[in-house]
């Protein structure tokens, strides 16, 4: 594949990876001794070092549950047909007799091929080694992420009210956990290492973990999924990746959850107000910007510029935040120069002739496709043109 690659010096990618090495060691290290002592820790049953949940990936058990239970899901529409439910596509209506009915053709047809050597030999004939490499550092951001949004919105299940709540939360349960299983697959047939969460993401995830009730919301709704949305929207179309597509309008959907929320069960003034919630809110934002250091390189690889895609996530987080009434300490204007600020000031320390860029109004999402999602989403002022 031919990458308009991008130079970045070597001296600041050793550097930064020198800085995130100590940080985790000193992070994780304090964590294991809260554990020991039973005062915190990490909260998450998750082991990143292997990509897998505690206990090991349990295969057998997947397929014989977990699978099956996805072919075999049934649909309101055809059972109840009084029901104001429309449940079924219009290829469903036609094959409703077809037992994996409840997955789309293209995820389908997707995973297939995933699990072929013929996929592992396409990947190998359209990316080099490195290419693929950084694809998977990439795409193992969103992964571990996966992980742990398959477990806030289980726990987010809970402190929603009303019916149709719940159901939202519980379809946002079974596609964080479809998601975690089929990126995975995605992930390791391009034969490459997978590398650990970072210091900065496993300080992102666990704090929107230990979030205390709808402030998970905004962890996981706002600032990871937006992370999410923004980064499949951005490589959904490489050789390889299309699935990504899928993913992408599933984190539409969930990106809009607190917003369509709040409208019927409003937040009070104190929970959208309360100085400890902005401040906390604050501390889930700010993680995010070392993560695009930390994927600087990789990013430079398949010709995006990490602080154009940072730039373009963060506009998209402020105006979810805003729409929802999540206030983070700072007026989205503040958030956004300060935000800039930042960036800026990496490129000024880093790039050698940097002149000042307004990362906030990049776009890197690609595709007509994502493109109209995103509009839906967020408004035709919030995505550039």
């Amino acid at each position: 594949m031919n990458f308009a690659t991008i130079e970045i010096d070597p001296a600041v990618t050793r550097r930064n990876a020198r800085i995130e090495r100590r940080a985790n060691a000193a992070i994780r290290g304090l964590d294991r001794l809260r554990a020991k002592l039973r005062i915190g820790g990490r909260k998450a049953p998750y082991d990143d070092l292997n990509y897998e949940f505690e206990g090991g990936p349990s295969d057998r058990l997947r397929k014989k549950h977990y699978d099956k239970s996805l072919r075999l899901l049934w649909k309101a529409e055809e059972h109840v047909e009084w029901s104001s439910f429309r449940d079924c596509t219009r290829q469903e209506r036609d094959v409703l007799r077809l037992a994996d009915s409840a997955i789309d053709d293209a995820e389908r047809k997707q995973v297939d091929r995933m699990r072929s050597e013929e996929f592992r030999g396409f990947l190998d004939e359209q990316y080099t080694t490195e290419q693929k490499q950084a694809i998977v550092n990439v795409l193992s951001l969103i992964g571990h992420g996966e992980a742990y949004a398959w477990l806030v919105s289980t726990e987010v299940l809970n402190e929603v009210q009303s019916t149709g709540a719940r159901a939202a939360l519980t379809m946002q349960v079974l596609e964080e956990a479809k998601h975690f299983v089929v990126l995975r697959e995605l992930i390791q047939a391009f034969a490459c290492p997978i590398p650990r969460m970072s210091a900065w993401e496993y300080v992102l995830l666990e704090r929107t973990f230990k979030s205390d009730g709808l402030e998970k919301f905004f962890g996981m709704n706002v600032v990871v999924e937006g992370f999410a949305l923004s980064l499949f929207g951005m490589m959904a179309g490489l050789p390889g990746l299309e699935v990504l597509r899928q993913f992408h309008l599933d984190e539409s959907r969930h990106t809009a959850l607190p917003a369509n929320y709040f409208s019927e069960f409003p937040m009070t003034w104190w929970q959208s107000n309360s100085p400890r919630a902005q401040l906390r809110r604050l501390s889930l934002i700010l993680p995010a910007l070392p993560i695009l250091a930390q994927v600087e390189s990789d990013l430079a690889v398949l010709g995006i510029d990490s602080l154009e895609f940072g730039g373009s996530m963060s506009r998209k987080i402020l105006v979810l935040s805003e729409r929802v009434g999540f206030k983070a300490l700072l007026p989205k204007p503040a958030m956004t120069w300060l935000l800039n600020r930042l960036l800026n000031d990496y490129c000024q320390s880093t790039r050698p002739g940097h002149t000042w860029t307004d990362f906030l109004a990049a776009e890197t999402t690609t595709g007509g496709e994502e493109l109209a999602v995103e509009r839906e989403v967020f408004g035709a002022g919030s995505v550039a043109a």
